[in-house]
This record gives structure tokens, sequence and C-alpha cells, in this order.
């Protein structure tokens, strides 16, 4: 494990290979044999199910239900909404044959030629259109509004250059698509989701976020506005972190999805959809983690605590064991996850190297002079301290440690974004200052063209316009137009 953490490039020679390495050596993910995709290692996994077991929570707080739709879709379906087709044409992946035979030559499998579908399915990129084409079957009326589902699931996109978890040609993501009787309606659903992916990655992921409005060029293919929550990396790029877009009537219309209103109208459905994904993974190991390994939340952590004895014979371990059983109870019954680590096959500093780069939040260790003082060894992940504190109303004392490392990891990563945000008023300053990172605030024309100019010039974006901060106008930096408020632009994975 010690060479483990001595090959962990560090973040300020190569933040890249830092990454990279990271999610490799930490256990997290790894590539697989298909291109372009990733093998999420049960570590990693658990990470995700942690996120997913909060979401899902969440979501049925919000009177969400859990729905499954089919992985392919008609290729007629995607050419209903020409903007959406239009968005996602380029990254689809395309099922044309159902069958192989042998070849003739005797040399493995061909495509049968004659087992060509009548009509393409495409690989499923996103679901609305197969959504609102059921839909359609489940709406007459407006009193089988609103439809409230989400489903969890896995999307293929093209994707030419992948990276673990930040952007790989198959991932795991949840979708929620929401059908409602009026536009006021589906609005408030798109904002109301926007504010439960706030809330979770601030409380849960420890990550600041900002809560915006994407430009009409970042926006969702098919939506008529994308709410957003952005997050800044440690080195000083932006990740979108969540998405919740109001689609107005546009998917009701292209497929034809009418109810009877109150009055006796007929009216096309309003809808809204919204999502996050594996890539939530990346923002927890870019936000907090450091060059000894993974600094995770105690919220999302697989397990908050680890416990590694230290022994020079059985006797010895079968007592520290025999308290350690007590601690475990005492944790588990605050609902405190906790692992007890007896391996015999692994010395403990090699333990202790392995869960400070699996960012473990707490390590007690625990010795038989600890037994006979009645005393454990706290050690923390985020802080790399360490101190020897009595048993005696242990678990009280690891519960509220716990708090304070979620705290303290929120407040470390809030500190820092605030250190690199900085409003920037002339467009040769933009140039300098989009160099070192973070987000700038700017004013902006609000047209396409200046926004596209500054992409091609800086490869920095509009990440969001604030819903929240200041809102005074001023003058756009390029062009000298008015700009109704600052926007945040940033690089960004």
């Amino acid at each position: 494990m010690a060479k483990e953490l001595k090959e962990l490039t560090s973040r300020s020679d190569n933040y890249s290979q830092w990454y990279n390495d990271l999610v490799i050596k930490a256990d997290l993910a790894e590539n697989s044999a298909v291109r372009g995709c990733m093998v999420i290692k049960p570590y990693g996994y658990a990470i995700w199910e942690k996120i997913q077991a909060e979401l899902d929570r969440m979501f049925k707080e919000t009177g969400h239900v859990n729905a499954y739709f089919p992985m392919f879709i008609p290729k007629s379906f995607l050419s209903k909404e020409a903007e959406h087709v239009d968005g996602f044409a380029k990254e689809c992946a395309v099922v044309t044959h159902h069958r192989l035979k042998n070849s003739p030559d005797g040399k493995g499998l061909i495509v049968d030629p004659d087992a060509k579908l009548e009509e393409e399915l495409i690989v499923r990129p996103t679901s609305e259109t197969i959504i609102w084409s059921t839909y359609k079957g489940w709406i007459q009326s407006y009193r089988d509004l609103p439809i409230l589902c989400n489903q969890w699931a896995n999307v293929v996109r093209w994707e030419m250059r992948t990276r673990l978890f930040l952007r790989t040609t198959e991932f795991l993501w949840q979708e929620g698509h929401t059908a409602h009787a009026t536009e006021a309606e589906a609005l408030e659903e798109t904002k109301k989701m926007l504010e439960v992916y706030a809330d979770f990655a601030e409380r849960f992921m420890a990550v600041p976020v900002i809560k915006g409005v994407k430009t009409a060029n970042e926006r969702f293919a098919g939506a008529l506005d994308t709410f957003c929550i952005e997050a800044l990396m440690q080195d000083g790029k932006a990740l979108q972190a969540g998405t919740s877009h109001f689609l107005g009537q546009n998917f009701a219309k292209a497929f034809d999805v009418t109810f009877m209103d109150k009055n006796n109208k007929l009216d096309h459905v309003w809808a809204s959809s919204w999502g996050v994904s594996t890539r939530l993974i990346g923002a927890l190991i870019m936000t907090h983690s450091d060059d000894n390994g993974l600094v995770l939340p105690p919220s999302l952590a697989p397990f908050q605590v680890v416990i590694v004895p230290i022994y020079k014979n059985e006797e010895q371990l079968a007592l520290i064991s025999e308290k350690v059983a007590e601690i475990v109870t005492k944790l588990k019954a605050l609902g405190i996850s906790v692992k007890f680590d007896n391996n015999d096959n692994k010395k403990p500093g090699w333990k202790f190297a392995e869960y400070e780069l699996k960012g473990v939040p707490v390590r007690l260790a625990m010795g038989a002079r600890d037994l006979e003082n009645g005393t454990v060894e706290i050690a923390r992940r985020d802080t790399l301290t360490k101190e020897t504190v009595s048993l005696e109303n242990i678990e009280i004392h690891i519960n509220e440690l716990l708090k304070e490392i979620q705290k303290n990891i929120f407040q470390k990563a809030f500190d820092h974004r605030a250190s690199v945000t900085r409003e920037v008023n002339s467009y040769d300053d933009f140039k300098v200052e989009i160099e070192k990172g973070g987000f700038l605030l700017c004013h902006w024309d609000g047209t396409p063209a200046t926004e596209e100019l500054i992409k091609e010039e800086t490869k920095a974006t509009i990440r969001c316009i604030p819903l929240e901060g200041d809102k005074t106008p001023g003058v756009c930096m390029v062009t000298g137009k008015p700009s109704v408020q600052r926007v945040v632009f940033a690089r960004a994975y």
C-alpha cells in the first residue's frame, strides 16, 4: 500500500493524472474490455448506492414514484422532436440486426444479413421520446395528471474521449419525467427538483453549488429552459452536477399527448425532466480528495468508521475483539456504518495507508495498552490528525466527530470556491484570469454570437445565469452593450 501511495501522482504535478490514478488505486472503477465503458468496482458502486438511496428517498418525499422503460428506442421516435434529435444524433448507438450466425469459413460469427431490423433501434441516450410515447396511453383527462415518474437506468452516448465517471460511453443515472396540466405546475416541478439536487449536493456530498439557468446555447436539446447546479473542482474547472429541464409542450406535441382539462377543453400536456449521473462520484473525488487519496463525506462513505486491532498474539486479539464488538454495537445503534478489520494477512500500517487512500472518514486503532487504559486512538481523514480518547461514551464522540467532518469538508470546498471566484469587467482581463481557473462573474450582452466568440477564443463557457446573488445591470465585457446581470464563466469538464 505504501507503494500504491507513492505512485499516486500529486495534484500539483498533473491534476488529470492524479484523478485517473486515484480512481484506479482506490478501487473505484477501471476501464473495461469495451471501448469507452467502465467497470464500477464494489467500493465505487457502494458510493453510488449511497447516492442512489439518499436521492431516491428525497424523490419519494416529493411525491415521485419509480418506473422502468425500454432501453431500445425506435429511430422514428427520435425524429419526432427536431431539436432533440439534432442534440443527440451524433452520440447514438444504433441496433440494425437481431441475430448472428456462424461464419461460412468456420472462423467465428458474423451478422446474419437476413436478420436486419425493419426499423433501427437506438440504445437509450435519454428517455423523453419512449416515455412520452408511453404517456400518450396513460393520459386522457386532467384527472390522470400529474404523472411524477423517475427511473434508475443506464444510458449510452457515444463518446470519443472518455474519462472514468466523468465521461463514459455508458453510464448510470436517474431521469425523472413528469407530466402536468398547466405550464405553471411544470415550471414549479422543474424548479423544485433543482432545489432537491442542490440540497443533496451540499448536505450529503458536501459540495457547494451555484444554482442557475443555462443559456440557449447550452440548454438541453428540446427544452425551453434548463436549470442547473454548477460545482467547482480543485483545479479551477467547473462540473455540471445536475440539470432540471422545463420541456414546455414540445414532447407532448411531438407525440400528440393531449388531455381534457376541467373546462372540457383539449390541450397538450406540460412536461419536465431532470437527472444526475455517476459523474457525481467524479465530483466527489475532485472536490475533496488530496495527495494521500480519497476524502469522502461521512454521509456517502461506504463505511464511516474502520477499526484496526494492533496485537502480538491471538490472546490479545481475542480481548481486543471483545471490546471492539461492544463499540460496533453502540455505533450501529446510532446508524453509523463500521468495519472491523481483523484480517491477519495485512499489517496495521498497511491497513492505515489503505483506508487513508480509500477516504474512510474515521479510523480507530486499538492495542493492548489501549485496552488496559480504556482508550482508543482516533484518526480523522479530513485533517489527518490523531487523538487518544476514552472509551466512555465513545459512540457519542464519534457521532459528533462525523458531523464535524461533514461540515468541515463542505466549508473547505466552500472557502476554496470563494477564493477563486472573482468579478472581471474587461475582456482583456478575462483572457488573463481564465487561465488561472475558477468562476469568473462577468457581464454578457445575452447574444449567442458573443457567447460563441468567447468560447472559441478562450475555451470558457457560460456555466449558468445565477438565480441568486447580485443582479446589478452593467455592460458586456466584449461588446459594451447592456447586460442584465453578471453570469458565471469557467472552463469545464
